[in-house]
């Protein structure tokens, strides 16, 4: 499985992306001791039809409080953050969870890009902007994460 500490961006992407995956084949869990553990979490936390498990959900909250904690510190992350603002408000008004935070947006915004470009469908100059400004905060969040994570473990 993809290590959190790694990139949590990356690992809350990659769990979204096994649950969609055993929504559609959970007999593909069979045998794959990390596709049946997840499947086992997304039955515990009734989520087979819809929304994500608890792991995801937690790293997700810990990814939004990092940026509110950089938002109100860094002026160039605020700059990044009120840029691509606009386009996620678009994105979130086209979904049933209107309220979601930019932080969750961005993820949201990358998985359906790949989404598309699985079924070769095509992408906008627009969308690729808004998606390089989204995987910038994203790679910034996830690496400042890591860094805090290393500063933790070295003094306990």
């Amino acid at each position: 499985m993809k290590n959190k500490k790694d990139n949590i961006a990356e690992y809350i992407l990659y769990l979204w992306q096994l649950e969609d995956y055993l929504r559609a084949f959970p007999e593909q869990a069979e045998g794959n001791d990390e596709l049946t553990d997840i499947l086992r979490m997304m039955h515990t936390d009734d989520v087979m039809d819809g929304g994500h498990i608890q792991l995801a959900q937690i790293a997700l909250k810990e990814l939004e409080m990092l940026s509110n904690d950089i938002f109100n510190q860094e002026a160039t992350y605020r700059a990044a953050m009120i840029r691509v603002t606009p386009a996620l408000n678009m994105l979130k008004a086209r979904t049933d969870r209107p309220t979601m935070s930019n932080v969750e947006a961005c993820l949201v915004l990358l998985y359906q890009i790949m989404m598309l470009r699985l079924q070769q469908r095509p992408i906008s100059a627009e969308t690729e902007e808004v998606q390089r400004q989204a995987t910038g905060i994203l790679q910034y969040l996830s690496k400042t994460y890591y860094k805090q994570d290393e500063l933790a473990a070295d003094n306990p």
